[in-house]
């Protein structure tokens, strides 16, 4: 059975309607530190079910779950060892089925991680892959290649590992494997049928279950090209930069998407979004097609300086690619992989206030919205020491290029740590005392805590008729450090100043401001939002 418009689902009386992805609110879960059940200290599938409630409270209408397959955990997990089983570290298949049919129940759809561009060194396919001989077919599953210079002693290329080091690793009998990121996770040849056959048979796994959706980690990897060319060696991290980086964005991997949306297709209102770290918009948009992927993450916000211009420019070209492919545009701020949006709009007292507009800003825009677990509590980095990273980051390129200061676990209660997190004080990444104030429980009755703003942000987005009148955009004059715009003719108006200075509202009903209004106007670092 397919959707009878791609994109789109049709109600039983009338033309077809945005399908549920189109503006949600999607909450994402880094699974190691939402809820730990079982006191060992780590985050679980029980302990997500366990804080439905909250959630639902939150107003998210979609979770995204980050992987909790079986892994040695040499990356948190995304080192897959069987994408079709659950890490004794979180529970079972019966807690996943468990939290899927109780989310469904509160009328929250889940989506889980799925990490297609490589697998474990413990995955069955590489132990075999070791065992067999060069030019076999265990070996044609992953990207091993002879090696340049006498006897083979350099590696086939001059690829760069965005975890830092070579991106080859050589074994015994003298090739080398690719690895894009850790030595731990080899890169697989989708060249080969049976990795696509395998991808196929992950994905129909967990849409037989119930799953609603995919996100797909490295959607711009997968492929390599002919020959693997040199990179150029100014080119570095994630790829989509302006130097040459063979290494991502190789056009064979949107046969790689054509065959994920061939399957979602077959389940109706299921839908997948790429994490793509592509700069170029052309070439952005060619993973948005209609056979291609629903949604592209948008990384410009995260990647914009807090800036009232520089903030407009980013939201106009984040507008742009998508509608152009016909899709709905994205949004997110912070993630598991980026500094929390506090630390990084300066900390303290002025990166919460920033942090705070910025939510509104994005809460106002048209298209998916994606927060992640502890933003909605104002959230900011941890400075944690060396020692206490588990990072592969951390561990390769030194600790200011870890991320583990942005994955340290939920506060929800109490005055000491763990703070409801567990029942263990020894958690996976050491919590801060100075979080007592910052816990859901106590920011939940003060109309004036960071919580009760996103509550109360997400329960207009979903129920004000301001935000039903069209996407379209329409910019207002403003004084500099300032913008305003309105969604639609008649819409919600949504203001953002940055400057230092307090400014005057454009007309309107305010509804909600990221900080009290001083005499009617709106402080620095604020946000408001009027009809």
């Amino acid at each position: 059975m397919r959707r009878p418009v791609a994109g789109h689902r049709r109600s039983p009386e009338g033309p077809p309607r945005p399908s549920w992805w189109s503006d949600a609110v999607f909450y994402q879960v880094y699974v190691r530190s939402f809820a730990d059940s079982d006191g060992d200290g780590v985050g679980d599938l029980e302990g997500i079910r366990s804080r439905l409630g909250y959630l639902e409270l939150l107003g998210v209408d979609a979770l995204w779950l980050t992987p909790f397959y079986r892994s040695p955990m040499a990356d948190h997990g995304y080192d897959v060892s069987d994408p079709r089983d659950v890490d004794p570290m979180f529970g079972t298949l019966g807690d996943f089925d468990v939290l899927l049919t109780e989310a469904h129940k509160r009328g929250i759809k889940v989506t889980v991680d799925i990490v297609p561009n490589h697998t474990s060194n413990r995955h069955s396919w590489f132990k075999s892959a070791m065992a067999a001989a060069p030019g076999s077919a265990e070996r044609d599953r992953y990207v091993f290649r002879d090696g340049r210079g006498p006897d083979g002693a350099e590696p086939p290329n001059n690829w760069v590992s965005v975890f830092g080091g070579p991106a080859w690793t050589r074994v015994p009998d003298g090739q080398w494997y690719l690895h894009l990121f850790a030595p731990q996770q080899p890169d697989l040849n989708y060249a080969n049928a049976d990795v696509r056959y395998d991808l196929e048979r992950t994905l129909r796994f967990w849409l037989d279950r119930g799953v609603d959706g995919f996100r797909i980690d490295v959607a711009h990897g997968m492929a390599k090209p002919p020959g693997l060319p040199d990179m150029d060696p100014r080119a570095a991290g994630f790829g989509g930069g302006e130097h040459f980086d063979p290494r991502f964005d190789d056009d064979g991997v949107h046969e790689v998407h054509q065959l994920i949306r061939k399957v979602l297709d077959e389940y109706p209102d299921t839908m997948a979004v790429g994490e793509i770290w592509v700069n170029d918009d052309e070439r952005l948009a060619r993973y948005l097609r209609p056979d291609e992927l629903h949604l592209a993450f948008n990384f410009r916000l995260v990647l914009t300086h807090f800036d009232a211009d520089a903030m407009r420019t980013s939201i106009e070209r984040s507008l742009a690619v998508p509608r152009a492919a016909g899709a709905p545009a994205t949004w997110t701020l912070s993630n598991h992989d980026v500094w929390r949006t506090v630390s990084r709009y300066g900390g303290g007292a002025a990166g919460l206030r920033r942090a705070r507009a910025m939510a509104l800003v994005e809460l106002a825009l048209p298209g998916a919205v994606y927060l992640y677990n502890g933003e909605e509590l104002g959230l900011p980095n941890v400075d944690l020491p060396l020692e206490a990273m588990e990072d592969p980051r951390a561990r390769t390129q030194g600790a200011e290029f870890g991320r583990d200061p942005e994955r340290v676990p939920m506060p929800w209660e109490g005055s000491l740590p763990p703070f409801g997190f567990s029942r263990n004080p020894r958690t996976w990444l050491p919590m801060p005392a100075e979080w007592a104030e910052l816990t859901a429980e106590h920011q939940l009755e003060d109309e004036a805590s960071t919580l009760s703003l996103y509550r109360r942000a997400v329960e207009l987005r979903k129920t004000h008729e301001a935000f039903r009148v069209g996407d379209e955009l329409e910019w207002y004059g403003a004084p500099a450090g300032c913008f305003a715009f309105r969604r639609g003719k008649g819409g919600l108006i949504c203001a953002l100043n940055t400057s230092a200075s307090s400014i005057a509202l454009p007309p309107g009903e305010l509804l909600v401001s990221s900080s009290p209004l001083v005499d009617g106007r709106l402080p620095p670092d604020s946000a408001a939002w009027l009809v």
